[in-house]
């Protein structure tokens, strides 16, 4: 049986992507520092271990034959977490001979970042998280081709969906569904890249058992789906079954928050994403693992709404 090992596996991205390839036939190791079987996804075997300590992650990892890279460190601890940590990473694949699937974003285009945006498009460094994923790319590249550690990344927008919350999607658009109140931190008329994430997952298991195929570092972009905020809004309205006020973010009160926040600080850095147009290019991925699965948007909102209890009404009506 093949083996993934799922490091943060508790999390939202990792918890998805262990189902998936649970469901796919896969044995399924899931790593956290606190790993309990009640944490994790069904089927997935808890392994405790933390990714700042790389013996305790090298071990953590042996006998796999992929080891997915779902770690993410709070906004403000990128800066002394990330690239350590994607060194324990690196090290524990080259030490159990596996493959490294990593979970990209669209950071690294920086301002730079537009429509249709394909695997050959320019990385630009115009903020501080941008320079660190771009880093941490280079490094695994680096390792792919001095040492033979696959490494394939998997690029795509801003995540939704899951039954764990913690997205911009659930935790500030539809957090005030209960008030008939849909929230859009940017225009409303903005192209916006998602990735509803139990579809990223089943192409992260299409990648994965296609491994022997490719390169020793390879990049794709998932296209998901490319949504304004109209686009948004409407879906949760046919999700919902009725009509919802629609209010922006308050960027400015947030900057002046900053001040005294540095979470709040981080997160407004990031706010161009949502006053610039961008999507992209899933062809070379389709061209490797063939069509996959698209949810349409109002299932996917209607599953969100019900798995995370975000509407009050549905609940009394219940």
């Amino acid at each position: 049986m093949k083996t993934i090992v799922v490091l943060g596996a508790a999390g939202r991205v990792g918890d998805a992507v262990a189902r998936a390839f649970v469901d796919a036939g896969w044995r399924v190791k899931g790593v956290a520092r606190n790993a309990k079987t009640g944490d994790l996804a069904p089927g997935v075997e808890p392994v405790q271990a933390d990714a700042t300590d790389r013996a305790a992650l090298i071990a953590a990892c042996a006998g796999a034959d992929v080891i997915f890279n779902g770690l993410n460190p709070l906004y403000t601890e990128w800066r002394e977490k990330v690239m350590p940590m994607a060194e324990n990473v690196i090290a524990a694949a080259e030490a159990a001979g596996a493959t490294h699937l990593l979970p990209g974003n669209v950071y690294n285009y920086g301002h730079a970042v537009g429509l249709d945006t394909n695997e050959d498009a320019p990385f630009e460094a115009s903020t501080d998280k941008a320079e660190i994923r771009i880093a941490m790319e280079n490094l695994f590249r680096q390792r792919a081709a001095e040492r033979g550690v696959q490494t394939i990344v998997l690029r795509a927008g801003d995540f939704f969906g899951g039954p764990r919350s913690g997205t911009w999607h659930d935790l500030m658009m539809l957090t005030k569904l209960g008030k008939d109140v849909f929230t859009w931190p940017g225009p409303m008329d903005a192209p916006h890249a998602f990735a509803y994430l139990p579809d990223l997952a089943l192409a992260f298991v299409a990648l994965a058992e296609k491994r022997a195929d490719l390169g020793r570092f390879e990049t794709f972009h998932f296209a998901g789906h490319t949504m304004t905020g109209r686009d948004m809004q409407l879906a949760t309205e046919v999700a919902i079954g009725r009509k919802l006020t629609t209010r922006g973010m308050p960027w400015t009160l947030l900057r002046a928050a900053g001040l005294f926040s540095p979470m709040m600080r981080e997160l407004v850095k990031m706010s161009y994403l949502w006053r610039t147009p961008h999507s992209l290019d899933g062809a070379k991925l389709e061209r490797t693992v063939g069509k996959l699965p698209s949810t349409d948007p109002v299932k996917a909102i209607r599953q969100i709404v019900a798995d995370l209890d975000l509407d009050p009404r549905q609940k009394m009506a219940a």
